[in-house]
């Protein structure tokens, strides 16, 4: 969540504590939600604590527009306005774009946070490959055991003592450990 101010970012944390509001039923139904006037009867029946929380924060009217890829909506761009009235047609307009471009936005990161952990993830699984390779090394030289036989043993270890393979391993070859 952000926020251009605190009056707004105060009553977005009040819509996710209500589980009430327009930003709400925007990702929920994908589709533009206008609030003209947060003081109506409407707006009171719809959403009774988010419209009294509008009405203490200072704002009149509020419109929430979907951020949205193709049919997954994965938030809503609200729109405050202090004083009470429909949001003219241009202003949807060039608020849905905005929208658009943040939902971009959010998506590259999205992505690009994910291609980072993959990334991260695959590197410590070669790093534990390879430790593992080293100490079935250390172990099979040390006692004469067949690779598959050092392996075996060390998994076993492992295992037996609740503990991570690569962690044994890692004390096997760093610090001259044994199994036995």
């Amino acid at each position: 969540m952000a926020a251009s101010g605190e009056r707004a970012r105060s009553l977005e944390l009040s819509q996710l504590r209500y589980a009430q509001g327009p930003c709400l039923d925007c990702v929920g139904g994908g589709e533009v939600v206008h609030c003209p006037d947060v003081d109506g009867a409407e707006a009171r029946r719809s959403w009774p604590r988010f419209a009294q929380q509008a009405r203490d924060h200072g704002f009149g009217a509020v419109s929430a527009l979907p951020m949205r890829v193709r049919e997954e909506v994965i938030g809503a761009l609200d729109l405050f306005r202090e004083a009470p009235g429909d949001l003219h047609a241009d202003t949807v307009v060039l608020g849905q774009a905005l929208a658009d471009m943040a939902t971009i936005g959010l998506l590259h990161e999205r992505a690009v946070r994910g291609e980072r952990l993959l990334a991260e993830q695959l590197q410590a699984a070669l790093d534990s490959r390879v430790v593992i390779e080293q100490a079935k090394g250390v172990l099979a030289e040390r006692h004469g055991w067949a690779m598959e036989e050092a392996f075996a043993r060390l998994r076993g270890h492992a295992r037996d003592r609740n503990r991570r393979l690569a962690e044994v391993a890692q004390e096997v070859v760093s610090y001259g450990g044994d199994l036995l």
